[in-house]
């Protein structure tokens, strides 16, 4: 993954795109509502998304509990398991083409979405020095 290239993000309930590329489902749970064929996904990386006890312990109170949230999403994006998926989409971006995130979230400002769009820059950065 190049420093310079941009992350794109789209929800899973939005038309597809002929610049989508490789269309990258991050969500633990498939779109509701959504099918396969209208989805075009073509890779879903399931362990990349928050652990189910952080997900459910954010919903409770996303307003209050963000900040934390971020922090501890954070951390888990380097345990082994959330590292593999993590390496598996880097993989894909290294390819060359586009590659677009898929998520389903209605907030996408305050779901997990900015949270792996900020470590995957930081992983590029790191990478170009």
């Amino acid at each position: 993954m190049s420093a310079t290239a941009p992350v794109r993000v789209r929800r899973a309930y939005d038309p597809v795109e002929d610049d989508d590329g490789t269309r990258v489902l991050i969500d633990r749970l498939w779109p509701r509502g959504v099918s396969k064929e209208k989805a075009a996904i073509d890779v879903w990386l399931k362990d990349i998304t928050p652990s189910d006890d952080l997900r459910s312990w954010y919903h409770h109170d996303r307003e209050a509990r963000h900040e934390e949230f971020v922090e501890r999403y954070r951390a888990e994006l380097d345990d082994r398991t959330h590292t593999e998926a993590v390496e598996r989409l880097v993989s894909l971006m290294g390819e060359g083409g586009p590659v677009t995130l898929i998520t389903a979230a209605k907030d996408v400002d305050e779901s997990h979405v900015p949270v792996l769009v900020g470590h995957l820059e930081h992983l590029g950065k790191r990478k170009a020095h």
